[in-house]
């Protein structure tokens, strides 16, 4: 009944939409629970996907606040989903229900056991987040521990929700410290790991890590998760533009750090391939990095014949100097495919030393 209400009052518009908002904000403001838990039902409904009834329903951004507040899980679940859909796109909306006083329920939520509240809230975050101006706020709050705590133990929505709400925050370049700590990088490469490495999602796991990769200690756990620079190798063969921007920029600072430490590494992973790929197909910012990874890559402190060091010299500083060039495109593919034969060899000879390890144990 309701929602055939809310059709005609649109469709008359004027007056008759007039109307509906002001009885929608009327219920929202009742002293009946029942009457404002339809109305915020209401308010989602028709905010899913109107930035007209976004900006004119914004008066009951304080109500549904307040609704967060109460001690009803029913009041508390239609709140959030009517404060969420408010925010959507809507940086005016998405401020004043920070300074309405969501954000301590909302962090509160987050500690459910409830797990569908504890998504609501998470995915309300992501939203409030994105903008420059909240930022700070939920930096100041208890948001940043419990969203890693989500990106470990969350359902796999809130896991993808929690990553982006935890990007957002990361271009405070202050709140990598408080990230760092709580130990986010295993659970990073998990989640890339479980989704595709051209999705959105790890576009943002690719970008936190990068970020993370600029500590010491990021590095160090980037290396100790199971599979994490493999993962990070995949992304930079299978990912977005974006995604493989931050993929070669992780590795190009992990190398420039402490190359003795990281160059065999990054090509035990099997790296080049990719890498060869973005100095053709990448962003010009991945090109870039592509190279400079390339040439430090192609630079060992100490001679090492099982990686056939000399080939991968010449081969490697052939393709940087001369891939650019139209009337050497041929001889190009044809490095390419020889580098990648290297890096194939590279990789057997690995998992045959890895395999020697297991058996004489």
């Amino acid at each position: 009944m309701a929602s055939s209400k809310i059709g005609l009052a649109c469709e008359l518009g004027g007056g008759g939409w007039d109307a509906e908002v002001t009885s929608i904000i009327e219920r929202i403001r009742s002293a009946d629970m029942g009457n404002r838990i339809q109305a915020a039902r209401e308010i989602r409904q028709l905010t899913k996907t109107s930035p007209r009834h976004r900006r004119e329903l914004s008066g009951a951004v304080g109500p549904l606040v307040s609704m967060l507040q109460s001690d009803s899980l029913e009041s508390g679940d239609a709140a959030i989903l009517a404060l969420l859909n408010l925010a959507v796109r809507d940086e005016r909306n998405k401020v004043k229900i920070v300074e309405a006083g969501a954000l301590d329920p909302l962090v509160h939520f987050l500690q459910s056991t409830n797990s569908s509240l504890q998504e609501y809230a998470t995915a309300a975050l992501l939203t409030l987040s994105a903008s420059s101006i909240n930022k700070p706020t939920i930096s100041a709050s208890y948001a940043i521990p419990l969203l890693v705590r989500i990106l470990r133990d969350g359902n796999q929505q809130a896991k993808v929700d929690a990553v982006m709400a935890l990007c957002n925050l990361s271009t405070i370049p202050e709140n990598l410290n408080v990230i760092l700590p709580l130990q986010p990088i295993p659970s990073l490469i998990s989640l890339l790991k479980s989704c595709k490495k051209s999705s959105r999602t790890a576009e943002r796991c690719s970008a936190l890590l990068e970020s993370l990769a600029s500590f010491d200690e990021g590095r160090t756990a980037l290396t100790a998760a199971e599979g994490g620079v493999l993962t990070v190798v995949q992304v930079l063969e299978e990912g977005s533009l974006r995604s493989r921007e931050h993929a070669v920029g992780t590795l190009l600072t992990m190398c420039e750090s402490d190359h003795c430490r990281y160059r065999d590494l990054i090509l035990k992973e099997g790296a080049i391939p990719g890498l060869l790929e973005l100095t053709v197909q990448g962003t010009p910012k991945s090109q870039v990095k592509a190279r400079s990874l390339l040439q430090l890559l192609r630079s060992s402190r100490h001679e090492r014949a099982e990686l056939r060091a000399d080939a991968l010299d010449s081969i490697v500083c052939d393709i940087v100097s001369n891939i650019d060039c139209d009337d050497q495109a041929g001889e190009a593919k044809k490095m390419l495919v020889e580098m990648v034969q290297i890096s194939m060899e590279q990789s057997l000879r690995h998992l045959q030393q890895r395999a020697f390890v297991v058996r004489s144990d």
